[in-house]
Formats: structure tokens, C-alpha cells, sequence
């Protein structure tokens, strides 16, 4: 609700079990969550299908989220390193992965974390898993992933085809790239996921201080922040009045 009232329009959420702090996959937790956002406001609410992933989280677990049909929901589309971990993706699995979200109207967010992931949402196109318009997150940063720099950014930003995308920069980079990604014409996204940092070495208490922060940039840009309603018209995301399946 901090982040909603400071301007975000989308919430991307991940759970974690309460007594070990660990990722988790639980519909039962996705559920209260849900339903405490929208009791409390018209959020878009993305649930993560790639939560745990480089740790140990099973990829059926990481589907339990698509039990609820959230309006939108992430959508890894390749294996990688992700730190010192492996994130496993495989292509015959992202392919499902996109039927059953298709099949359920859940929007799915491409994540790409290096140049040639954007090759693979594209193969999604072709076989015609995922319709336009897509939305596609451009993730720079991560450990095994593409760098954040400026001209990294440009060069994705160069391949996605002039589909609706998202800039994600991980750590001491979030707030340059994200600024360049605003006045490339791209959305962002900021939270405690990405970075711990409000400035150099202080730390963010919470996200909506993140939130906050991005928002005074993008009106010094002279950039309007999209309501919810507004940001449903944009990604064509119609709004569900139930997240959970009758």
C-alpha cells in the first residue's frame, strides 16, 4: 500500500515461509496476498513464476502462483547462471509454461537477462505462446546475466522490437539505468528484490522509499506516472474482479 500511494502501479511479489525466511512457492500465502492488495486498492498484481528458481524451489512449485490467475505474472524464458547458482529454464518447459498462461489470461512478463533471451521471447511470437502486445523486462546486472551498463541497456532496448518493455537493474546501477531507461521511453521497476540501496552506502528501510525516489525522477523528466487503470490500458490487461479460481 506504501508503494501503491507513492505511485506504483503494478505489484511484483514474491512469498516466503514465515518461520525460515526462505523462497517459497505456497498458493495458500499467494492467496492472502492477493486479497490483501485488492481489498485495499486496484494494483495490477504479477505473481513470480520464477521465485526459488536458483534455489532449490522446483519448477512445479514455481507454477502454484498460476493456481490463483493473477492478472499478470513473470515468465523466465532461458536457463542461466544466476550467481553462484544454476536457473533452470528449458525451452520445452518456458513453452508450457506460456500455454497454461495463455490458457488462463494471465499476461506474462518476458524477463531477459542478457541479449540473446530477447531471441527466445521472440521464438514464443512465432509458435504463437505469447500474443501482442508483449511485455518484455530488460534485466541488467545479475550475476551470469548482462551488465548493467548504458550501452548494454541500449543495445537490448535496439532488439526488442518495439514491444512494451521494462528496465530491471540490479544493485548500485538501479538508479542510473533506470533513469536512462525512462528517458529511452521504457517502464521500471524498483523494490528490495533488485537493490538495498537508497544512495550510496544508505541503506532503504523499505520499498517504498525506492518507489519514492524513482517517482521524483521520472517528474523532474517530466514524465507522467501511470495510474493502475491507465497502466491496465497500456499492457491491455483486463481488470479481474476474483484472483481466485471458482
Amino acid at each position: 500500500m506504501e508503494a501503491y500511494e507513492a505511485g506504483a502501479s503494478v505489484a511484483h511479489i514474491h512469498v516466503r515461509d514465515p518461520q525460515t525466511k526462505a523462497p517459497k512457492s505456497d498458493a495458500t500465502m499467494y492467496r492472502e496476498v492477493l486479497e490483501g492488495i485488492r481489498d485495499k486498492c486496484d494494483m495490477i498484481v504479477q505473481l513470480t513464476t520464477g521465485g526459488g528458481g536458483p534455489y532449490g524451489v522446483s519448477l512445479e512449485q514455481r507454477l502454484t502462483a498460476l493456481e490463483l490467475n493473477p492478472e499478470s505474472a513473470s515468465l523466465n524464458v532461458a536457463t542461466m547462471t544466476f550467481g553462484d547458482n544454476v536457473f533452470m529454464n528449458p525451452p520445452d518447459v518456458v513453452e508450457s509454461i506460456a500455454r497454461r498462461m495463455a490458457e488462463r489470461r494471465v499476461k506474462p512478463e518476458l524477463e531477459c537477462y542478457d541479449v540473446g533471451h530477447i531471441g527466445l521471447a521472440w521464438r514464443l511470437v512465432e509458435k504463437n505462446l505469447v500474443r501482442e502486445p508483449l511485455r518484455i523486462s530488460l534485466v541488467l546486472g545479475v550475476t551470469g546475466g548482462i551488465s548493467a551498463t548504458p550501452e548494454n541497456l541500449l543495445h537490448m532496448r535496439k532488439l526488442v522490437q518495439g514491444w512494451r518493455w521494462n528496465v530491471i537493474a540490479i544493485g548500485k546501477a538501479q538508479f542510473p539505468i533506470l533513469t536512462l531507461g525512462i528517458t529511452l521511453g521504457g517502464d521500471v521497476r524498483v523494490g528490495m528484490e533488485d537493490n538495498i540501496y537508497l544512495s550510496k552506502s544508505v541503506l532503504a528501510k523499505r520499498n517504498v522509499e525506492l518507489v519514492s525516489k524513482i517517482v521524483r525522477i521520472a517528474k523532474e523528466l517530466g514524465k507522467e506516472i501511470a495510474t493502475p487503470a491507465e497502466a491496465r490500458e497500456i499492457l491491455q490487461i483486463p481488470k479481474r474482479t476474483r484472483h481466485v479460481q471458482g
